[in-house]
């Protein structure tokens, strides 16, 4: 069914093509036809960061940035799905044409920088939905807001989504918001995490209700650059890290069609190095709860995740490419 639906979407501009299914997946879901689409859910608990998960399989950030869709999506099959990126204020992002299909490849190019309609938006889309799943909620920074300011948008963003969220997300990670990435180095790492930490335990007894932080990271960085990292985050208290968002690379992809447009990888392969940074987290942080997310289009490649040393996996470009089905796919290869 879905080879059919794909083959009409791929006609489209991959945004409207985005649009659309988002749009279809509500239909689908309102009408109750959920499990036709991604089969039975899969039932396989697992309790982390406090959190109980119906299964490992998440839905990554990205592709419901402002939480309209909840509904649609959470009725695939997931054991937990995150929203964003949100900023403190709405933006429109970068100008179009900003995502391009490698389909040889299985990988997407992404430069959308952050385009969201505002943290009071997204949070009144929560309260909206239907969802009862496990949430996370990804946070960024306003691109008009100077790096060095960064915290303020975190801050903001940290406040206004604690009430909604399971978990929330700092995203310092997306190749698409100029200088986001130096801070997840040195000093501007330590101060950032910091200050969110003291205030998100602050939320925590002010609302008697504990939200996990995690962090998502790059892909893009030599073994002392994650040991750096990995330090901070455990310094820091911080309860997740998710590995990893997009790389700048473009060596698996060479010669194809769009592979010299800017902007974020994803997909395929993004696979193996995705996989070498949550290996060596894993040697580092043996406390802290791992998310792997790159190039998990199969049952097999979610293996992969978990063998690395991934806690739980979540899915995006693979969901372009192999449809709802792939969901219980891969959380039925976890269980197995």
């Amino acid at each position: 069914m879905y080879a059919t639906a794909r083959a009409l979407l791929f006609r489209l501009d991959p945004e409207r093509a985005h649009a659309v299914a988002l749009g279809g997946l509500d239909a689908v879901g309102r009408l109750g036809l959920a499990q036709r689409l991604a089969g039975a859910p899969v039932s396989d608990p697992v309790t982390l960061m406090g959190l109980a998960f119906e299964n490992r399989v998440g839905l990554a950030a990205g592709l419901d940035k402002n939480a309209e869709h909840l509904d649609g999506l959470g009725a695939l099959g997931f054991g937990f799905v995150e929203v964003g990126t949100v900023t403190p204020r709405a933006q429109s992002g970068n100008p179009r044409p900003r995502l391009f299909r490698l389909p040889e490849h299985g990988a997407l190019i992404n430069r959308m920088g952050f385009n969201n309609h505002g943290v009071e938006a997204l949070v009144a889309n929560v309260a909206r939905s239907r969802y009862a799943g496990v949430l996370g909620i990804n946070i960024g920074k306003n691109l008009t807001t100077p790096v060095e300011r960064a915290l303020d948008d975190y801050l903001i963003c940290l406040r206004a989504v604690h009430a909604s969220a399971h978990y929330i997300t700092v995203n310092i990670s997306s190749p698409n918001t100029p200088g986001l990435r130096s801070l997840q180095f040195g000093e501007q790492l330590n101060a950032l995490l910091s200050a969110l930490r003291e205030e998100s335990r602050r939320l925590d007894g002010e609302k008697e209700k504990a939200v996990p932080l995690a962090v998502k990271i790059a892909p893009d960085m030599s073994e002392p650059e994650i040991d750096l990292i990995a330090d901070c985050l455990r310094d820091c208290a911080i309860d997740a890290v998710i590995a990893t968002n997009t790389t700048l690379s473009r060596e698996a992809v060479a010669g194809a069609a769009h592979a010299e447009e800017s902007g974020g990888l994803s997909g395929r392969p993004l696979r193996e190095a995705s996989n070498g940074v949550i290996a060596r987290l894993r040697q580092r942080l043996p406390e802290i709860a791992i998310i792997g997310a790159g190039g998990v289009d199969s049952g097999e490649a979610a293996l992969e995740k978990r063998r690395a040393g991934a806690d739980l996996v979540q899915l995006y470009s693979g969901l372009i490419y192999r449809g709802p089905a792939l969901t219980g796919e891969c959380a039925r290869a976890l269980v197995e």
